[in-house]
């Protein structure tokens, strides 16, 4: 079972306190949401990274806008041979459990996670999603953004891969292990 408490040190923080959870980051070929065409995974244990995964996945719908890949640099050709979510959730289930999920901007992986479990038919596992950006804004009020690059600067991790769904990950683990551990608070 994950590692989780709501235990508060001195500034009676909302945030929990997590020591054991999964890191999550997708890159979309287009604005739908079940459009996910990678996916970087970091299982934290321990405060620990322990394993990471990495995997391209052909879009639903399989078309990429300009904008999308403008961004992360991924085109429809990149990922017409690679394998479909549920191919990929299959190879990373076991790790994932039911251990907590932290993104940064928890709405965008969270909603793509629910249109794809619903797209495939997937039976949708319990899972609490914490959002590093949203506990960034409360713990770090002094940066001028919150964006994930200029947190991960902020809590010592060189994004140099931003948009590249396993940096984007890690970022995201790093960024966790400070934000949500109650000795810091």
């Amino acid at each position: 079972m994950a590692s989780t408490s709501t235990t508060q040190k001195s500034n009676n923080s909302p945030l929990p306190d997590l020591k054991d959870f999964v890191a999550i980051d997708f890159e979309a070929a287009n604005a739908a949401f079940t459009s996910v065409c990678s996916i970087g995974v970091v299982i934290v244990k321990d405060r620990e990274i322990v394993k990471t995964f990495y995997s391209l996945i052909k879009p639903v719908p399989n078309f990429y806008d300009f904008y999308t890949t403008k961004i992360h640099g991924l085109k429809k050709k990149d990922t017409d041979d690679a394998p479909i979510f549920p191919q990929v959730w299959n190879a990373i289930k076991n790790e994932v459990k039911d251990l907590p999920i932290v993104a940064h901007g928890k709405a965008f992986e969270d909603n793509c996670l629910k249109a794809l479990f619903k797209y495939y038919h997937i039976r949708k596992p319990k899972y609490q999603i914490y959002c590093t950006h949203r506990a960034s804004e409360i713990l770090f009020p002094e940066l001028e953004s919150h964006k994930l690059n200029a947190v991960a600067a902020h809590c010592g991790y060189d994004l140099t891969k931003h948009h590249h769904a396993l940096a984007d990950a890690e970022a995201c683990a790093v960024i966790a292990m400070k934000v949500f551990d109650s000795t810091h608070l």
